[in-house]
Parts: structure tokens; sequence; C-alpha cells
């Protein structure tokens, strides 16, 4: 996801560990899963970018998610090696304005950069002559009700809660001062309901957590949740309000997985797509909710394309039936990208309980 523009199964588990909902999963499907969907995205990088050629630019967003899902599934070292050198070579014209001759700065990009160089094994305190970490610490709110909220330092504000879930997992493992003011502003975009909301109130609003705001503005996420989620369970150390926020979301995915086990996304994107579903089953497995993340990888699966590629929808794999032209590429690329991670709890042994 490039930021600016992250119930029980109903049937027996195989001695193998594969789930099994409705449809035997076979060993080989298990094993083209989610190492067919990275597979298909290395192949699409040009010297180590996901290069556009429906519009003409590099994704650089769209690339460290690539280069995310490629260290999760493992097994392409050097493909993660090329993202380092290419996203370090042009880490300024992703997290600022510096190619259009503006000093502004993208709150989310740049938190995304931290966890992508930590990632790849790279240094984000000198990732392509930049400190990141000092760069995201600079847009990280310090009075007031918006404290540890990240902002663009820009005229429009796009920060939202995926780039703040990026920002605590990112600067929780860089040990920065400002992680404990992230986190708590992070942990005010979970509603009681459970879920993580996409948008923050006005940084001038008194009031910031996500039970105070509109119901246009506090509307539930699966995208935003299931990252959050993950953020959360990345962190190394976890007071009670951190493992009561990951009970709450992981409990409210649960609760919203529809019956055939996929997810829809936010309040655009309610119908059921991979993207949603595959975060959501990476989400699940990575705290122990083994069945449900069993479930919506299956989901995910049926719409895995022979070459590995992961279709966004049953529209998106129709259309790309003979073949992925250009204008279907960059969508076949997000759902690939957030996915495939997901398909990992094919087998159930990949779960954290399992």
């Amino acid at each position: 996801m490039n930021i600016r523009h992250l119930r029980l199964v109903a049937g027996p588990v195989l001695a193998l560990g594969l789930v099994l909902a409705g449809t035997a999963v076979s060993p080989a499907q298990a094993a083209r899963g989610a190492g067919g969907g990275t597979d298909w995205l290395s192949g699409q990088l040009d010297e180590g970018l996901l290069y556009n050629d429906q519009y003409g630019f590099n994704d650089y967003g769209l690339t460290a998610d690539a280069a995310i899902a490629l260290d999760a599934v493992g097994g392409h070292a050097r493909q993660e090696a090329a993202i380092r050198k290419a996203l370090a070579r042009n880490v300024d014209s992703w997290t600022t304005g510096a190619d259009f001759g503006s000093s502004d700065q993208y709150a989310g990009s740049t938190a995304k950069a931290v966890v992508l160089a930590q990632a790849v094994g790279a240094a984000p305190r000198s990732f392509g002559g930049v400190d990141l970490v000092a760069r995201l610490n600079g847009l990280i709110g310090t009075e007031g009700p918006a404290r540890g909220r990240i902002r663009d330092a820009a005229e429009v504000d796009y920060a939202n809660t995926i780039g703040q879930a990026f920002a605590v997992q990112g600067l929780s493992q860089a040990r920065s001062g400002k992680a404990d003011d992230a986190l708590s502003f992070l942990l005010k975009q979970q509603c009681s309901a459970g879920f993580f909301r996409l948008s923050f109130a006005p940084a001038t609003q008194r009031r910031q957590s996500c039970d105070d705001g509109s119901a246009a503005l506090s509307t539930p996420d699966t995208d935003a949740t299931a990252l959050a989620l993950l953020s959360l369970d990345d962190l190394a150390t976890k007071g009670p309000r951190v493992r009561a926020a990951i009970n709450d979301a992981a409990r409210w995915l649960k609760r919203t997985q529809k019956d055939n086990g996929s997810f829809g996304g936010g309040a655009s994107t309610e119908s059921s797509n991979t993207n949603s579903t595959g975060l959501a089953a990476w989400a699940l497995g990575e705290t122990g909710s083994c069945a449900a993340a069993g479930r919506a990888a299956q989901w995910v699966l049926r719409l895995q394309k022979r070459n590995g590629a992961i279709a966004y929808d049953r529209a998106g794999f129709a259309s790309g039936r003979d073949g992925i032209q250009k204008t279907e590429r960059d969508q076949f690329r997000r759902a690939t990208a957030q996915a495939a991670p997901g398909l990992r709890y094919l087998d159930r042994r990949a779960c954290s309980n399992g």
C-alpha cells in the first residue's frame, strides 16, 4: 500500500498442518501460495524498483511494500538487496518534495522508509545518507492533544493511522525517544469496538480518539486495523494496554470476517478483496488466530494465478485470464504485495499458535 495516495474453521486439519475449509489444500498449493506470490513480485522489479509503465514513474512506496513482503516470506535476499540499494539512492525522492523544488516532508512515507530499512538490514539512521529516524522524529507532534501524532510538513497533511502504525514499529525498533508518544497516539485511533480508523481528527481538535470522532471520521477500516495489529505485535515489550489492543483488534477482525473467509476494506472498499483479506490473514496468523487466518488465506488462494500473481478480486482475476495487461499490472502488484505473506497460513504450522 502506498500510504500517500500499509470464527473458527468448520472442518478438520490435515496431518500435514494444512487448513481445510470446504476444499482441501494440497501441499503443492500451499507451497505455491506465498512463495509463488513473492517469486512473481520479485520478477516485476526493474533494477530494484517497481516501475509503473502505465503512467511512467518509479513507485517507491509500492517497492517498499514488496520488500517487506519478500522479507516476511523469505528466500529473496538478492532482490531485497537490490531494493535496499535502489530505495536508498532515491530516499529523498520518495519521502520529500525535493524533486519538485519543495521542502515538503511526508511522514507516512518516512515512517515506511524506516521500517523498510530495518526489514532489509539497512541502518535507518544513515539510509542513503539520510537519518530517517531523526527526520521522522521531527514530524511527530510534541504537545497538546495531538502529541505523538505524525504529520506531513506540507500544505496538505495526508498522514493517517497506517503511517502512524509504521512510525510506532520503526521508532520502537530504533529506540527513539518519540516511540512512546507515537504509540500512545496510535492506541487512541482504536475504537472501543476493536477496530482502528484510517483518518485522524484535525490536529487542532481537542479530542483525538476514535471513540470521540464522528461516524464518518471513525469508520471501521480492515487494512488500518490489520497493519496496526502487525505493528503492535512487533513491539519487543508489550504492556497491558498493547496486549489489550492486540486482543481487541483480533477479535474485531474475526467478528467481521465473511462466511467465505474474506474481508472487505474500508468505507470505499467494502467488497471482498485480496488486499484486505491477505493483510487480515497475515495479522491474524501472527497473533495466533490460526483458524481465521487459514480461512482468509484459502479465499486469497482462489484468486492467485498460476504464475503466482494475486488478483484484487474476482473481476480482476477474470480480466487477467489472458495475461496481465499494462493497465492491470499495478493492481496485481499491490494485491500480491499485501496478500502473499498471508498465504503462509494455508499451513497451520506457520501460525503463531500452530
